[in-house]
Formats: C-alpha cells, structure tokens, sequence
C-alpha cells in the first residue's frame, strides 16, 4: 500500500505546475478537524506509519510546497511538514542551504502552535544547528520573545546543550522564565532541568538550592522527578 501512495505522489508531484499543486495535497491528506488517533488512516497508511512516508517524500517537495502544509489549519499536516524538513536538514551538506532552512523554519514559527510540532522539531534542527555552529543567538532571540512557543522552542532546543554537557545556556533559560504566566512554561522549564539532572545531578541540586523556592510548584515537580525520594521530599516539604 505504502509503496503504491509513494509512486502516485511521486508521479503526480512531476507532472502538475506549482497552482495545481495548492489543489493536490488535499487529495492525500484527511479532510475535517481533529488530530489522528493510533490506527487513523494516513496518506492511505496507518498511524505513525505516515512518519516513515514523509521521510521518503521529503525528495520531491520544495520548501514553497512545505509552505502550504505548514500553514494548514489541520495539525497532522504541519507535523509531515516539519517531519519532511527535518529529513531535508539531516540530508543536506551545504551550510547555505541549511541556513535556508533555519530562515525558512524561524518564517514560519507562527504556525507551529502545538507541543507535539515543537517537540518533533526544535531539537532536530534548531537545537542542533545552534550548538554545531555557535549560533546560540538563535536560542537567545527565541526565548525573549513574547509569544509563550517562541519561548518553549527555545527550552527545547538546549537539548543538543544538554546531551553534550554544556548547562549555562538551560539554567540561563529557565531563570529567566521562572515567573512565567503559563504552566505549559512551567512544565517545560521542568522538564528541561529534569533532563540536565540526567546528565549532572550534582549540577542539578546546586541549582534548585539556589531557586528552588521560586519556582512554579510544576517546574519543581518536574525537576526533581528523577532525585532520590528523601531528596525530593526535602524540597517539596521546603515548600510548604
């Protein structure tokens, strides 16, 4: 089945002029509000085989064409979008057109509204390009910014930072955020410290030592999700 959709995009992709082509992605993408559930039908496969179509279409669209499917009201049709310009930024080896890219990607940042299109995405490319090319401006431009996704694709994109032990830029983040309005903010400020325990609880305590009583109780929450249990029952009780 997958094989048969592949050829007819691909076929059909060839022959149309670029108008045409506004009026065909209809035809393989499901129409009507809502996301897809495990075992929706996809691009005529199930559930999240349709990641696995999208790493294999990603050759025959364009960025004018991912355009189109960024800016859909639906919300799958933005994740293959963003699905199909990572698979174009890992596969590229020219610098310009991974900036390319990154322009195109920052152009678009209004329609990537959802925690799944952040999640899929920031790491992957904007993380990644920021810490192999020294272009934690990027990051910094992201996470001043007063739209709350800006800000959250910022947190998710130190997780290149953390994996390769670097903790100033993630500490800088959430400090900054601390007294964010948002719990989503909050979640993700945890999260993200969560993750540099991981890496470096020792880095971690001296940290919540320092804020810890500031913090959003679902920031902590989630920061000390992975400390010994008498630890974290020390600062939750500091809390009260």
């Amino acid at each position: 089945m997958t094989n048969n959709i592949l050829k007819e995009i691909k076929e059909s992709l060839a022959v149309l002029s670029i108008p045409e082509k506004a009026a065909f992605f209809p035809k393989f993408f499901k129409t009507g509000k809502g996301e897809y559930g495990e075992g929706d039908l996809f691009l005529g496969v199930k559930v999240p085989d349709q990641r696995a179509v999208a790493k294999e279409y990603y050759t025959k669209i364009s960025l004018e064409e991912l355009s189109k499917l960024l800016s859909s009201p639906y919300h799958e049709h933005r994740l293959t979008a963003l699905i199909m310009l990572i698979s174009k930024f890992e596969k590229t080896k020219d610098v310009s057109s991974k900036e390319e890219i990154i322009n195109f990607y920052l152009k678009h940042l209004d329609f990537i509204n959802n925690w799944d299109l952040v999640d899929t995405s920031c790491y992957k490319i904007l993380g990644r390009y920021s810490f192999e090319n020294q272009k934690e401006n990027l990051l910094r431009k992201l996470a001043d910014s007063d739209q709350m996704w800006h800000k959250r694709i910022a947190v998710v994109g130190t997780m290149h930072y953390i994996k390769k032990g670097s903790f100033e830029l993630t500490k800088e983040f959430v400090t900054q955020n601390l007294h964010h309005p948002h719990d989503l903010m909050h979640k993700a400020n945890g999260w993200l410290l969560r993750e540099m325990g991981n890496k470096n609880e020792a880095e971690l305590i001296s940290y919540l030592n320092q804020y810890y009583k500031e913090m959003p109780r679902t920031c902590l929450r989630y920061a000390i999700e992975k400390l010994d249990e008498e630890l974290r029952q020390d600062y939750l009780k500091g809390r009260i």
